[in-house]
C-alpha cells in the first residue's frame, strides 16, 4: 500500500473513500453527518458506519472518548477503518484527521493502517484481484511523520513475514540470508554469520549444545550499524531465534506445538529493527546479535543432566532441554559485549510464566540498571509496545544455583520462573547496563485490530524508538 502525506482536504482528493473520526458525544460535518444524527454512527471505539455521496464512500470511525485519543487509539482506528474500506472494495482511502491530532496520532493512524493491511498469503492460491485491498492511503500530516511511520510499520510487517513462515522454510540459514539482504540494502550495515565451527572456536558451548540436536546448522548472526555522525554508547540488541522448538529431549506436549515456529520472534524483531534504523539513517552505533537454531530431539541432542560451558566460562547444568532459549542468549549476550555493546537489550519468547502473569498486553521487563530500565520503559510507552518491570533480587538468583555446576538452566523449585530466567541471563551481562524483554505473550495472536492472529512483530517499534531516543539524548 502506498502512503502519501497531503495538505489537500480529504474531500478534495481523488480518493474513492474518506474516513472521518468520531469521538463519543461528538459530531462530524459533510455527508456523514446524517449517520451521526440518525444514531447509525456512534463514537464508540472500533465501530464504523458508511454513507455514500458524490460517488464516494464515507466511513465514520468511532474513536472512543476524546480524552483517550492517543497514538494507540489511532492505530486501532486506522486498522478498523482500513478493514471496513477493504470490505467495501475501496482502492484509495483518505483520512480526515480528528481535531486535536498531533504528529503522534497521525503516525498512529498510518501505522495502524499499514499494519492492518498486512496479509500473509504466500502459501495460498486465490483471486489476485480480491487480495489487492486498499492500494493508496492519504493522510494530512507532515512528510517526515508519515515517512517515519511507514518505515517502522513496514519493518514490523517484515518481521511478521519471518515469524509466520513455516519452520521448514524459515530455518537458521534463511534468517541469516535475511540479515545478508539487509546488509546489501544499506551501506551503513555490515553482517557476519558464524556456524558450528565459529561457535566451537569462540567457546559458545551453551548455544552449541542447543544446536547439536538438529540437522539444520545454527547461525550466529552479527549485524553492525553506524549511522551518520553517530555518537553515544554502542547499543547492543540481542534476539532469540529458535526457528522451531520441540523442547528437545524434554519434549513439549503435542497441543499447539505448531506455534513453536514463533520461538524466533525476538530475532525477527531485532533483524527488522536494524533495517528500519538504517532506513531512517538514525545517528547511532549499534551491534545486533541473533542466535538462530532449532531445538530438536535426536541421538545428538543435549540431555537433561548434561553440563555445558558458556562463552564467559560459566558452567551450566541442563536440567530441562526445553529451557533452551536462555542457553542461546547466554552466549549471544556475552558475544554482544565482546563486540563492543555498551547498552544491552534482549528480546526473547522466553517463558510461559510471563504469559500467565501479563497475558498479551504487556511484555515482561527485567533490568540490571534503573536508568537504562527507565529508558526502555519510556520507549515502550512512546511506541505503544508496553512493558511491565519485574524485580531482580539475590534471593531469586539463588534459584538458579547449580548442584554440580555454577548454575542450572531450570530450577527445581517452580517459583518466580520468569524472574529466575532473567537472573540466569544476568550472569552473562557483566557490568553493562542490560534489559531483558520477555515477549512470550506479545509475539503472536495478540488480538488487536492491527495484529489479530499470527505474528505481531512486537519489539520492532520499541527498538526503533529506543534508538531514536538514544540519538536525541546524545
Amino acid at each position: 500500500m502506498d502512503v502519501e502525506a497531503t495538505v489537500t482536504p480529504p474531500a478534495e482528493t481523488d480518493a474513492d473513500t474518506i474516513a472521518v473520526g468520531l469521538f463519543e458525544g461528538g459530531s462530524v460535518e459533510g455527508p456523514a453527518r446524517e449517520l451521526v444524527e440518525s444514531g447509525e454512527a456512534r463514537g464508540k471505539a472500533r465501530r464504523t458506519a458508511v454513507a455514500h455521496a458524490g460517488g464516494r464512500r464515507w466511513i465514520v470511525a468511532g474513536l472512543g472518548p476524546r480524552e483517550d485519543w492517543d497514538a494507540e487509539a489511532a492505530r486501532v482506528a486506522g486498522a478498523v477503518a482500513l478493514a471496513r474500506a477493504r470490505e467495501l472494495g475501496a482502492r484509495s482511502l483518505a483520512w480526515q484527521l480528528p481535531e486535536g491530532s498531533g504528529p503522534a496520532e497521525a503516525a498512529g493512524l498510518v501505522e495502524g493502517s499499514v499494519l492492518g493491511a498486512y496479509r500473509f498469503d504466500r502459501y495460498k492460491r486465490g483471486d489476485d484481484d480480491e487480495s489487492r485491498g486498499v492500494e493508496r492511503l492519504l493522510v494530512g500530516a507532515p512528510d517526515d511523520v508519515v515517512a517515519r511511520a511507514v518505515a517502522v510499520a513496514e519493518a514490523v510487517n517484515a518481521a511478521r513475514d519471518l515469524q509466520n513462515a513455516p519452520a521448514n522454510d524459515m530455518t537458521p540459514a534463511r534468517l541469516a540470508q535475511r540479515a545478508r539482504e539487509l546488509a546489501a540494502s544499506f551501506d551503513s550495515v555490515a553482517v557476519e554469520v558464524g556456524g558450528p565451527a565459529e561457535l566451537e572456536q569462540r567457546g559458545m558451548g551453551a548455544f552449541a549444545a542447543v544446536a547439536r540436536g538438529s540437522y539444520e546448522e545454527p547461525a550466529l548472526i552479527t549485524l553492525r550499524y553506524e549511522g551518520p555522525s553517530a555518537a553515544g554508547p554502542v547499543l547492543g540488541y540481542v534476539g532469540k531465534a529458535v526457528t522451531f522448538d520441540t523442547g528437545g529431549i524434554s519434549i513439549k506436549p503435542a497441543a499447539k506445538m505448531h506455534e513453536m515456529k514463533f520461538d524466533m520472534s525476538g530475532g525477527a524483531a531485532v533483524l527488522e529493527a536494524v533495517g528500519a534504523i538504517a532506513r531512517l539513517a538514525l545517528p547511532v552505533r549499534l551491534v545486533a546479535v541473533v542466535g538462530a537454531t532449532e531445538n530438536m530431539p535426536s541421538g545428538r541432542s543435549m540431555r537433561p543432566g548434561d553440563i555445558v560451558r558458556a562463552m564467559n566460562g560459566t558452567t551450566i547444568e541442563v536440567n530441562n532441554t526445553d529451557a533452551e532459549g536462555r542457553l542461546v542468549l547466554a552466549d549471544c549476550l556475552a558475544w554482544a559485549i565482546e563486540q563492543g555493546a555498551e547498552r544491552l537489550v534482549d528480546l526473547a519468547t522466553l517463558t510461559g510464566a510471563i504469559v500467565v502473569a501479563l497475558g498479551s498486553t504487556h511484555a515482561g521487563l527485567f533490568a540490571s540498571d534503573d536508568a537504562w530500565a527507565g529508558e526502555v520503559e519510556q520507549a515502550a510507552r512512546a511506541s505503544g509496545e508496553l512493558v511491565w518491570r519485574f524485580p531482580l533480587h539475590p534471593e531469586y538468583a539463588k534459584l538458579i544455583e547449580g548442584r554440580y555446576a555454577d548454575i542450572s538452566n531450570a530450577p527445581e523449585a517452580r517459583k518466580a520462573m520468569s524472574i529466575a530466567a532473567a537472573e540466569f541471563l544476568r550472569r552473562f551481562t557483566g557490568d553493562v547496563p542490560w534489559a531483558h524483554v520477555d515477549i512470550a505473550g506479545t509475539a503472536w495472536d495478540v488480538g488487536r485490530p492491527y495484529a489479530n492472529k499470527g505474528g505481531s512483530g512486537f519489539g520492532v517499534r520499541l527498538l526503533v524508538e529506543l534508538a531514536e531516543r538514544s540519538a536525541r539524548r546524545d
